[in-house]
């Protein structure tokens, strides 16, 4: 019999010379901890959606690099150089839509380039002790900011609805929580601040397929914090939607372009024009990390096609046989013209999106 997940359980433990992640897949009947000891291990990790959830494959890609220059037991400067390289490569290799990973392994590059810029009289190892110290420091570093941004991301939603004069009853689609992150969450982050500003009457949790995030994840974290919900599967949500159960659609993004338009777990387009089509507010919670403004609109945002055998099997057990065609993309893209607003760290960023958006960055 599978043991009881236990309330506290954590996204990713730093272990100083590993990595430890809540497998994701086993969730919510087994609380199963998969140990990272080197950078392929991370890789494959995010990959395989071991972890999985934009801001954290983020961090967890911060973790890998760290793990990556800890992994080198040579003495050549350059040979390190060459190895974290490869290493990085390999890791932003792992999943294309997430922004965040590219984001997170971007800091780490500026990392090792500041230090192995600067001239020094040290020995190799002892440049090559420094780099990886101040790779592990900025990793560190990302998952402490992490959830220092979904606190103010839930705290400017609070803002944002404080004047309703009723509790609300929420719609999300996906996990967006503290699974997603290094910790609390983005669009149930959100909804978790509410809750605590006494604002929440329910929450509608789409079963999201084909990975279920929303039925064993969002669901499982909803049920530990007490917020009433319950869960639908994803062609109930127009049913309700369309009877006003639901006074908002909140959900996350992996990937948002300079325009506006949000990529996020495959079905969220649909949610979007059913919203917009019954005049329901639409938001998206994501740390301003998501935001990718060197992607001018969706259509540029690469797209995910996960293996079919995610489509063919529930749970191991299959329901659609192998001589049947199946297509698995993972994300779609909602236009700006969908999108109520941003709920970010900064600011709840409205229309026109990209103008508001590149003034919100250099903020």
């Amino acid at each position: 019999m599978a043991r009881k997940v236990k309330s506290n359980v954590r996204t990713l433990i730093w272990y100083g010379k590993s990595l430890g992640l809540i497998d994701q897949r086993k969730l919510p009947f087994e609380e199963v901890y998969v140990r990272c000891r080197t950078s392929q291990d991370v890789a494959k990790a995010i990959k395989d959606m071991v972890v999985r959830g934009a801001p954290a494959i983020g961090v967890t890609a911060a973790y890998g690099a760290a793990l990556a220059a800890l992994q080198y037991n040579g003495k050549d400067p350059d040979g390190f150089l060459n190895f974290l390289s490869e290493r990085i490569d390999n890791l932003s290799g792992a999943r294309p839509t997430a922004v965040n990973l590219f984001w997170a392994l971007d800091r780490i590059k500026n990392i090792i380039k500041s230090e192995s810029a600067k001239t020094s009289h040290e020995t190799g190892q002892q440049r090559i002790k420094k780099i990886t110290e101040k790779i592990v420091l900025e990793a560190e570093k990302m998952e402490r900011e992490d959830v220092e941004i979904n606190l103010k991301i839930g705290k400017n939603a609070l803002e944002l609805f404080k004047g309703s004069a009723k509790k609300l009853k929420i719609l999300t689609h996906c996990n967006a929580g503290a699974l997603a992150t290094a910790g609390f969450g983005t669009a149930l982050g959100v909804i978790r601040a509410l809750n605590t500003g006494g604002l929440i009457e329910k929450v509608i949790v789409d079963e999201t397929r084909p990975y279920l995030q929303g039925a064993r994840l969002t669901a499982w974290e909803l049920y530990q914090e007490k917020i009433p919900f319950f869960v639908i599967t994803d062609n109930m949500s127009g049913y309700f939607m369309s009877r006003g159960e639901v006074d908002a659609v909140i959900v996350g993004a992996d990937r948002i372009a300079a325009n506006g338009d949000s990529a996020n777990k495959i079905g969220t387009l649909s949610l979007s024009i059913i919203a917009r089509f019954l005049g329901i507010p639409f938001y998206v919670a994501a740390p301003f990390s998501t935001v990718d403004l060197a992607t001018p609109d969706g259509r540029l945002i690469p797209i995910e096609q996960r293996p079919e055998q995610e489509v063919r099997e529930i749970f191991g057990k299959t329901i659609i046989p192998d001589y049947m065609p199946v297509s698995n993309p993972a994300f779609d893209v909602t236009p700006n013209e969908n999108i109520s607003g941003i709920i970010t760290e900064k600011a709840v960023v409205t229309a026109p999106f990209k103008v508001n958006l590149e003034k919100f960055s250099k903020n």
